[in-house]
């Protein structure tokens, strides 16, 4: 009668579980040295236990020159599978990328009236609502700016006549104090005539330097007039 199958599965008592470990730690031991020295392989062991006791073996190489060796297989095999696997992806991008550009260059030709032959009725319907509905959109686009455009031209020529306003007003009010400063001027020959012809002692045509001398009253100094003034009164 044959042997039945054994089911592997962790063992529950605490003890059968210690003594199977170290049973089958040896063993594993065992054949790992066998495997070394049958095919001349490097072999490294290790095993903890549930307590974290560490149970190792290693061939005549030592163990840290085969675990540096392990790290220099595992790091090339890495690489070398990324890049295989970058290689694979750029590719299909790239064909990807080549054929949606080929695609979008087709239908922009087609856009523009070109190559238009080898299009069906259903296609050129397809083309014909894009563009009617790009046209719709640029014309709204156009009236919007041109809005936009009317608005700040008005704002503009509001604030230009606005600034208008203020120098005309600006221009008013200085040509009026100009208007009152001329005609303070008569006011004052006509005051200082009226003082020459009530001074005593007056001459009436002048000196021959041009200029008259008032007699002066008593605490006052005496007053001179300009020749110009003399002509322009005897005129």
């Amino acid at each position: 009668m044959g042997r039945g199958k054994v089911t592997l599965k962790r063992i529950e008592n605490k003890i059968n579980r210690q003594v199977t470990f170290s049973k089958r730690r040896s063993g594993l031991l065992k054949k790992a040295h066998e495997i070394s020295v049958l095919c001349d392989a490097d072999v490294a062991l290790i095993v903890f236990s549930t307590k974290g006791k560490l149970c190792e073996y290693a061939t005549d190489s030592s163990m840290e020159r085969i675990l540096d060796r392990y790290e220099r297989h595992s790091s090339d095999m890495q690489q070398t599978s990324v890049n295989s696997d970058s290689q694979g992806t750029w590719t299909l991008g790239n064909g990807k990328l080549k054929a949606r550009l080929e695609h979008l260059q087709k239908t922009q030709r087609h856009l523009v009236g070109e190559e238009l032959d080898s299009l069906s009725i259903k296609e050129l319907l397809s083309y014909e609502q894009q563009i009617d509905t790009a046209l719709r959109q640029i014309r709204s686009k156009k009236n919007q700016v041109m809005l936009e455009t009317i608005s700040q031209l008005q704002k503009k020529d509001k604030d230009m006549q606005d600034q208008n306003t203020l120098l005309s007003t600006q221009i008013k009010e200085r040509k009026k104090e100009l208007e009152q400063a001329q005609e303070m001027i008569p006011s004052f020959h006509l005051g200082m005539l009226s003082n020459w012809y009530q001074s005593p002692g007056t001459g009436g045509g002048g000196g021959g330097d041009g200029e008259v001398e008032e007699n002066p009253r008593e605490g006052q100094p005496p007053t001179v007039m300009p020749a110009w003034m003399l002509q322009h009164i005897s005129k």
